[in-house]
C-alpha cells in the first residue's frame, strides 16, 4: 500500500473542529473515558479471528494473536494515550473497501455490495471503547423501548414478535391496521457528524469525549482493493464508519429520538428498518392517522439529514375480512409521491400477508429447505 498518503493524514488536532455546545440533561451523569486494563486488551487479542484480513495497515490478525502477551502492554498504553490526546492515529481510520458482486450488470456499481476493512487493531480499541459507552446509556436507560438494534437481549425474533403481536391483538378486536414498512436511502453512510457529536453532548459524555469522538469522525479515508489493486484515498466526511464496532451504537443513538415522533401511531426500530403501524374500527381513520405520523416521522427524518427512499418503502393493510382485491389509497411521502400498496412484505426476515397467513413466509422456508437438500445430496 502506498504510504505516502497515509504518512501524509498523521492527527493533527487543528484540523479536527471543536465539537458543538449543547445542553447535557440535568439527569445524565457526566460519562468519560476510564483506563483500559492491559488484561482485557490481553484478552480482545488472544481471541482474534487468525483467518481475517489485515487492514491498510499490514498488520495480521495473526501476528497479534501469537504475540498478545508480549504487545498488550504496549497496545494498552497507545489506547490510553489516544484518551488522554483525544487523537486517533489515521492509520486505524483508513478502510480497504472490498466490492462484493450481487449480480446483475457487473459494470453497474450499484450491483455491489461495499465490505469495509478496517485496521485489526482499531477494532479492538473500539471494542473496549464500545463497552464503556453501552454501559453508559444501559445504565441510563437511553435507548428508546422500542429501539431493537445492536442491543443485547433484543434482536429481530424480539422486534418481530413484538410487532406481530401488536397486529394480531388488532386483528383480533376487528379492526384495521395499517403499516409503513420504511426505508432509508444509504443511512449508516448519511448521519451528520455534527448532530451526532450534539446527541452525545446531551446524553453526558465529557468535553473531553467530545473532542475524542470528532477526532475520530475527523481526516477519515476509504480506498478501494480488488484483485490486488488499491485506488487512491477517498475523504469520507459522513457517516458512521462501516465495518466499525462503534459504528451500530453510535447509529442507534442518532436515530433514538425518531419514535418520539410517532404520535398515537406505533413504530418499531431496528436498525435502519423502521415499521410505523396504527390500527381503529374504522379504515378511514387508520389511513387518516397514519399519514399524518408518517408525515411527522419524515420530518424527524429530514432534520437528521437522513432521506426517505420512496420505491422502496411500502404500506400495507392488515385485515382478515378484507376482501383480497380491496386496494385502499395508499400513504404518500412528502414530496408527494404515492407509496406501493403491497400485499406481501418481508420485514427482518419474515414473509408478512395483509390476513398473517404466513404462506408465502411457509413457500419460503419450504424451498430454502429443498435447495439445501439437493445441494448437500
Amino acid at each position: 500500500m502506498p504510504s505516502s498518503w497515509l504518512l501524509l493524514a498523521t492527527p493533527t488536532s487543528a484540523n479536527s473542529p471543536p465539537p458543538p455546545p449543547a445542553a447535557t440533561r440535568p439527569s445524565l451523569s457526566r460519562f468519560s473515558f476510564t483506563q483500559i486494563q492491559i488484561a482485557d486488551v490481553l484478552k480482545e487479542l488472544q481471541n482474534l479471528d487468525p483467518y481475517k484480513s489485515a487492514g491498510l495497515d499490514n498488520l495480521d490478525p495473526l501476528f497479534l494473536k501469537l504475540s498478545a502477551v508480549i504487545v498488550a502492554t504496549p497496545i494498552t498504553s497507545l489506547f490510553n494515550l489516544s484518551f488522554i490526546s483525544s487523537e486517533i492515529p489515521n492509520y486505524w481510520k483508513a478502510a480497504a473497501i472490498i466490492p462484493l458482486f450481487k449480480g446483475g450488470d457487473t459494470l453497474d456499481p450499484n450491483c455491489y455490495r461495499p465490505i469495509s476493512m478496517l485496521p485489526c487493531l482499531s477494532k479492538v480499541f473500539e471494542s473496549q471503547v464500545n463497552k464503556q459507552v453501552t454501559d453508559h446509556l444501559k445504565s441510563h436507560c437511553t435507548f428508546s423501548a422500542v429501539q431493537s438494534g445492536f442491543r443485547a437481549g433484543h434482536g429481530c425474533t424480539s422486534a418481530t414478535l413484538k410487532v406481530l403481536n401488536d397486529i394480531i391483538t388488532a386483528i383480533d378486536k376487528r379492526q384495521y391496521c395499517a403499516a409503513v414498512f420504511i426505508d432509508l436511502a444509504k443511512a449508516f453512510d448519511s448521519v451528520n457528524h455534527h448532530i451526532l457529536i450534539g446527541k452525545l453532548s446531551s446524553l453526558g459524555f465529557s468535553n473531553d469525549c467530545l473532542a475524542w469522538f470528532t477526532n475520530y469522525f475527523a481526516d477519515r479515508v476509504q480506498c478501494v482493493k480488488l484483485e490486488g489493486m488499491l485506488s487512491g484515498p477517498l475523504a469520507v466526511s459522513m457517516g458512521v464508519p462501516q465495518g466499525s464496532i462503534l459504528g451500530p451504537t453510535l447509529f442507534s443513538v442518532y436515530i433514538n429520538d425518531v419514535a418520539l415522533a410517532a404520535g398515537d401511531s406505533l413504530i418499531h426500530l431496528y436498525a435502519d428498518d423502521t415499521i410505523l403501524y396504527t390500527s381503529c374500527p374504522s379504515l378511514d381513520t387508520v389511513l387518516s392517522n397514519l399519514q399524518t405520523n408518517f408525515n411527522a416521522i419524515q420530518h424527524s427524518f429530514r432534520g437528521l439529514k437522513l432521506l426517505l427512499n420512496a420505491s422502496k418503502t411500502k404500506c400495507m393493510l392488515f385485515n382478515r375480512l378484507l376482501p383480497a382485491t380491496a386496494r385502499p389509497t395508499s400513504n404518500t411521502t412528502l414530496d408527494g409521491s404515492d407509496l406501493e400498496c403491497v400485499d406481501i412484505y418481508k420485514y427482518l426476515g419474515v414473509w408478512l400477508d395483509g390476513k398473517l397467513s404466513f404462506q408465502n413466509h411457509i413457500k419460503h422456508l419450504h424451498h430454502l429447505l429443498h435447495t439445501n437438500i439437493s445441494t448437500c445430496t
